[in-house]
């Protein structure tokens, strides 16, 4: 059979394996999941394809855009320059911005890098959070007033925003004077050895050529569609239309590389980060934090009570349900919560799980590990943007059946 007729043999399997299942729900256009341990992958599930008009299967080393599993590697980086002494959980973040972070309904608390990582610092998304261009400055947002949750102080509630990240990167910045997207190659993959990067500037071709497509309901590509090779601009363009990054300035602008959802990363390298906080922050002989820090990001500083916190994302990207956020730390999430209001536990066993979810663009992602058996999965799934409310928690079916077994 010649390779023309071979392709679109492929082609036409792959379109038939996206029609909708007896059920009525779409089925992903790709899905991968991944179990490992503390010592290495234990089992590597993947379908579907990575790109439909190439027919290009997908697989465990083709890089995903995570959405909010972002946030956990932002932390990460974040907790090296804590070890560092760049960073202060505590300090009042202003100083070190360059500009002044207070919510204007309580000016006299100080904001700090431990209430923006655990979405207690007032912050909101309803000025936005990830449209400010090259050339904008992210203060503009935080000087908007509807950036702010007018009801309570800071430290006071937990409100999940994505804008608290943008802050992050910015403060990131400020602290090293490198570019957000570089500073996290220094900190985090390169040490590593991860093919990973935020929007794609900093992956090498090579990596950008293996991008997984994300599809919106009608299998239409909404994100990543680059036809094999990095993106033209990588990031927002300027106010006049250019995309020149010699204009980034330290700390301007957090929001351009997405801190917060932007992170592009394999299945496998997923997994590397599960087992980094497994081993307790080192993985594979590398030690990237220590175990100190590996707590401090996963014990809860917010756990839901009625009338202390949301427990579902007010953002358009998100298919959570109530219930869905229930305990959170320092860009970790913990599941199995047992608390009235509390459905977060996609996995239906009760195990206090730690990790972080991710849904955008009709992707869905999760890293999850279980400490005490020492074991994790990582997974994603795209086109799957209205997918069926799950059967025993806040999360979606397909979010469900991905943490339990096979896709």
């Amino acid at each position: 059979m010649t390779p023309i007729r071979l392709r679109t043999l492929a082609l036409l399997l792959a379109l038939a394996a996206l029609a909708p299942s007896v059920a009525g729900a779409a089925e992903p256009v790709a899905s991968v999941r991944i179990a490992f341990d503390r010592d290495g992958v234990v089992s590597t599930q993947a379908r579907g394809l990575a790109d439909v008009a190439a027919a290009r299967a997908v697989g465990a080393d083709d890089p995903v855009r995570v959405a909010s599993i972002s946030k956990l590697v932002t932390a990460i980086g974040a907790m090296r320059l804590v070890e560092q002494g760049k960073l202060d959980l505590d300090a009042d973040l202003s100083p070190l911005l360059g500009w002044r972070l207070r919510h204007p309904a309580f000016p006299d608390a100080p904001i700090t890098l431990r209430l923006l990582l655990s979405h207690r610092a007032g912050l909101t998304d309803a000025a936005g959070y990830y449209a400010v261009p090259l050339d904008g400055a992210l203060h503009a947002v935080t000087d908007d007033p509807r950036a702010w949750d007018a009801t309570h102080a800071p430290g006071a509630f937990f409100r999940y925003a994505n804008l608290n990240f943008a802050v992050v990167a910015s403060a990131m910045e400020q602290a090293t004077g490198e570019r957000f997207d570089r500073l996290m190659q220094r900190l985090v993959f390169a040490p590593l050895h991860l093919d990973a990067c935020f929007n794609w500037d900093s992956c090498d071709e090579a990596t950008a050529a293996r991008a997984v497509v994300l599809y919106d309901a009608q299998r239409q590509p909404v994100r990543d569609d680059n036809g094999g090779r990095k993106p033209a601009c990588a990031v927002n363009r300027s106010r006049d239309g250019g995309c020149d990054l010699s204009l980034w300035k330290v700390g301007r602008n957090g929001a351009l590389f997405s801190p917060q959802g932007g992170l592009r990363i394999s299945a496998n390298g997923l997994a590397k980060i599960g087992r980094l906080l497994l081993n307790e922050g080192g993985v594979d002989g590398v030690r990237l934090l220590s175990a100190a820090s590996v707590r401090a990001m996963e014990q809860p500083l917010w756990t839901y009570a009625p009338g202390n916190g949301l427990t579902v994302e007010e953002d358009d990207s998100s298919q959570s349900q109530r219930g869905f956020y229930c305990r959170y730390g320092l860009a970790v999430q913990t599941l199995a919560t047992k608390q009235e209001g509390c459905r977060d536990d996609p996995f239906g066993d009760g195990v206090a799980r730690v990790g972080h979810a991710g849904a955008a663009y009709g992707l869905l992602s999760g890293v999850w590990v279980d400490r005490v058996s020492g074991t994790g999965v990582a997974y994603f799934a795209t086109g799957v943007p209205d997918a069926p409310r799950g059967a025993r928690s806040a999360f979606t079916e397909v979010e469900e059946g991905l943490a339990r077994a096979a896709p």
